[in-house]
């Protein structure tokens, strides 16, 4: 086996979104919105027990509206708003605009941290001279947020499954992505956290190497098995 190219997912594989009561506090704050600690505390835990955090934990219970969407909210931006401002509608907050301002504000650098690794698997992956992608179901342009965190520069290529109308584990998905990456599947190595999604890059040939989708302090060498496995 010879590893050319390889593919990251995005949350909880090279980033971590924060903890429902960090996404909760900060959104007051830049509100103005005042709550006794614990009031932010109990509805922090309601919103992520509802799954209203993208990159976050999935519902404990999936309203009957919102299960569709929920199975094709990574194909456009548009139903991936829907999908998560509607969870967090699940939880009554005291004032209708925290809803979006919630949804705005996983969206940006400052919601989100590296694991210990990243920068430094992403890097020497460079130095190897090995091309790399970042392929994510997602519903935003996550760019921004690796290139705030100082890893883009590191990145040849990103698809997006909004941007494809995609999602994975569609097989076509990854064949995208590898043809972004200008390789065959089988030179190509998936990294990822969801055994499901990501591992769909098995069917086209690729390798799978799975990472647990913990808190960045949990998990400071997640990443390093992929320079072994590049060799």
């Amino acid at each position: 086996m010879t590893i050319k190219g390889v593919l990251f997912d995005f949350s909880g594989t090279l980033l971590r979104i924060e903890s429902p009561e960090s996404w909760l506090r900060a959104v007051l704050d830049e509100t103005g919105t005042d709550l006794a600690d614990e009031e932010v505390a109990r509805l922090a835990a309601e919103l992520g027990r509802a799954g209203a955090l993208p990159g976050g934990s999935s519902p404990e219970h999936m309203p009957p509206g919102l299960a569709a969407l929920w199975e094709v909210r990574d194909r456009s931006a548009d139903r991936h708003r829907e999908l998560y401002t509607g969870l967090a509608r699940q939880v009554p907050l005291p004032d209708e605009a925290l809803y979006d301002a919630l949804y705005e504000r996983h969206m940006t650098p400052a919601a989100w941290a590296p694991y210990p690794d990243a920068a430094e698997v992403l890097s020497e992956l460079r130095r190897r001279g090995i091309r790399t992608g970042v392929v994510s179901n997602i519903g935003w342009d996550l760019r921004p947020v690796l290139r705030a965190h100082g890893l883009d520069r590191f990145v040849d290529s990103y698809v997006l499954s909004y941007e494809h109308g995609i999602q994975k584990p569609d097989p076509r998905l990854f064949e995208i992505a590898c043809e972004e990456l200008g390789l065959t599947p089988t030179d190509v190595l998936m990294v990822g956290d969801d055994r499901t999604a990501d591992g769909g890059a098995t069917a086209l040939g690729c390798t799978y190497l799975p990472v647990d989708h913990i808190p960045v302090t949990e998990r400071p060498n997640g990443l390093r098995p992929v320079l072994t496995l590049v060799g």
